[in-house]
């Protein structure tokens, strides 16, 4: 009798103490395993947003891919507003209107060159709808008209224009601050 309550108060114990430790092993286990990896931006098509943000200089766009993304917000981010002293980057392709790209380019005031600086690279998920054989052309006093202060988010960058195939590829920096 002694000897069977000896091993009912042993298990009684085991298992007492057994749980917290299976429990605390699990969440160890559970907090260091590797999850699945986290996507990039994800590459975008609707051209409302970048109608309004910079249609009235570039014109109406067509179509578009591109991405906006708080270039500080790592990976797999969640959040959607920018927040105080937020960077977002928007680079993309959009296609214009019928002739809007030499409308653009034919203006003397902005003294558009041929060649010259090439188009920063684009992020790895826009190369699918990069167009080869582009002949794109870049003004300085053209960024400038477009990233004019006062605009929203105080943007920097540049927008390179392909007659041929009336599209723009722009690389934009917004400062919230």
């Amino acid at each position: 009798m002694e000897a069977q309550r000896g091993r009912t108060d042993r298990r009684r114990f085991l298992l007492l103490a057994g749980i917290p430790l299976l429990t605390v092993g699990a969440g160890t286990a559970y907090a260091v395993w590797p999850g699945p990896a986290e996507p990039g931006p994800q590459v975008r098509t609707d051209l409302e947003p970048l109608n309004a943000r910079f249609g009235p200089y570039v014109g109406t766009l067509a179509e578009a891919h591109w991405l906006g993304y708080d270039i500080d917000e790592p990976p797999g981010g969640s959040r959607t507003v920018p927040g105080p002293d937020s960077r977002i980057r928007l680079v993309g392709i959009a296609r214009l209107t019928a002739g809007g790209a030499a409308a653009i380019t034919g203006r003397a005031e902005y003294a558009f060159a041929p060649g010259g600086a090439a188009p920063s690279a684009l992020p790895a998920e826009l190369e699918p709808y990069a167009q080869g054989g582009a002949t794109w052309q870049h003004s300085p006093q053209f960024d400038a008209y477009a990233n004019h202060e006062g605009a929203e988010g105080h943007p920097s960058g540049e927008y390179h224009f392909d007659t041929a195939r009336d599209l723009v590829r722009f690389d934009l920096l917004y400062l919230y601050t």
